[in-house]
């Protein structure tokens, strides 16, 4: 009579096992049997579970976005010319879009962006405001590390500012300021002398070249014809700026539907090439670059990182299932996200990616860049206008 109880104690409890799954094993890192240098641990990564395996899966998507060429796709009847031609096809390659909130600057994942721009691996960069600021600030005057339980009222008596653990003096905006108003005066005559109309991405640009410091993200966005997007970019000291400049000289006008239309031809006018979003982060970066994408009916790539989560309904939390019943990610799509603070999954994701196909060729050599993209239209001329895709 015990028995049977048992054994319909176990069947009530465990139900028999009729298939066994045929995914992968779980295995994570063996400190006892492989050595423990970062791309050993990071391979353990997709095969650990959790976050680790969505960053294992992330690697996966984002090396895919850099290694998809024209070339791997069939050569179909309706293919022009142009487009079949093997050299053609070889070289055209995926259009990457990488979009950043502005505690990515504040932070010191700031020279990992930079890099990126450096070495022209991404082709168009968006972000916030204080995205912007942030990185030419940082080429005037150091941010500190600080602790997320400092306390605002006696911070405020201190002129420091806080964001998250960082803490910046009030003596650094001065000195953006001092930078920024003779640039805003320039930038105003240009427009009533020249009809130059200014647009974010032509601002930022305009800063690129301005700082000429080599450890700005931006410097090198301007030296690389990267543009850079940034339809919020008066929510934050640049706003700041351009309210006090306006007070004495007044009419400087930002055109934000200029750079909806260039951002949104830039998707147009892809094909044949793919698009790919690289998102850290969400809000307006994360966003503009979906919806500039669902002109295209979905980017083909896409990697979130990001700590939101969807319960609320903002699009910062909202998974890539979301966004593909909006045609921003294509169906058929492989898209991956990372629940956690990008600070630290970025630079690992890094590792394993960007910084595996672009090295330096060898001492004292310039690094291996991205080759421009077929069929990318070049702006021509200097100035203000010569940032561009």
């Amino acid at each position: 009579m015990a028995t049977t109880d048992n054994k319909q104690g176990r069947e009530a409890v465990l139900c028999a096992t009729d298939v066994v799954p045929s995914t992968p094993v779980v295995k994570g890192f063996d400190f006892a049997t492989s050595r423990p240098d970062l791309d050993n641990v990071m391979a353990s990564m997709l095969t650990t579970g959790f976050q680790a395996t969505s960053l294992g899966q992330a690697v996966n998507e984002v090396n895919r976005m850099i290694d998809w060429r024209l070339s791997d796709e069939p050569v179909t009847a309706d293919t022009p010319a142009e487009e079949a031609d093997p050299e053609f096809r070889a070289n055209a390659r995926c259009i990457i879009f990488l979009g950043y909130t502005s505690n990515f600057t504040s932070a010191g994942t700031r020279e990992q962006l930079r890099w990126l721009a450096q070495n022209r691996m991404v082709d168009v960069m968006v972000t916030t405001a204080g995205g912007i600021e942030e990185d030419f600030i940082k080429c005037m005057a150091n941010t500190y590390l600080g602790d997320f339980h400092l306390k605002g009222e006696e911070l405020r008596k201190q002129g420091l500012n806080r964001i998250g653990n960082m803490v910046i003096p009030n003596a650094n905006y001065c000195k953006f300021e001092d930078w920024m108003m003779p640039i805003l005066d320039d930038m105003l005559k240009e427009q009533n002398e020249q009809g130059v109309n200014w647009t974010p991405s032509k601002i930022i640009a305009r800063l690129g070249k301005e700082i000429n410091d080599p450890s700005s993200i931006y410097y090198w966005a301007y030296k690389n014809n990267i543009p850079v997007f940034s339809p919020a970019i008066t929510d934050g000291s640049i706003g700041d700026m351009i309210f006090f400049h306006g007070k004495k000289n007044p009419g400087l006008r930002v055109d934000i539907a200029e750079d909806v239309a260039r951002m949104n031809d830039i998707v147009l006018s892809a094909g044949p090439r793919k698009t790919a979003m690289l998102l850290l982060g969400g809000g307006v970066p994360k966003h503009h670059i979906c919806n500039a994408n669902l002109m295209r009916n979905g980017a083909d790539f896409a990697v979130y990182l990001n700590t939101a989560q969807e319960f609320d309904g903002s699009d910062s939390g909202a998974r890539p299932d979301e966004a593909i019943s909006w045609g921003k990610i294509r169906v058929g799509a492989q898209p991956v996200k990372v629940y956690g603070d990008a600070t630290v999954f970025f630079p690992l994701l890094l590792s394993q990616t960007f910084a595996k196909h672009f090295k330096p060729k060898g001492a004292g050599q310039a690094p291996q860049r991205r080759p421009e993209s077929p069929n990318t239209p070049k702006v021509s001329g200097s100035g203000p206008t010569s940032a561009g895709i």
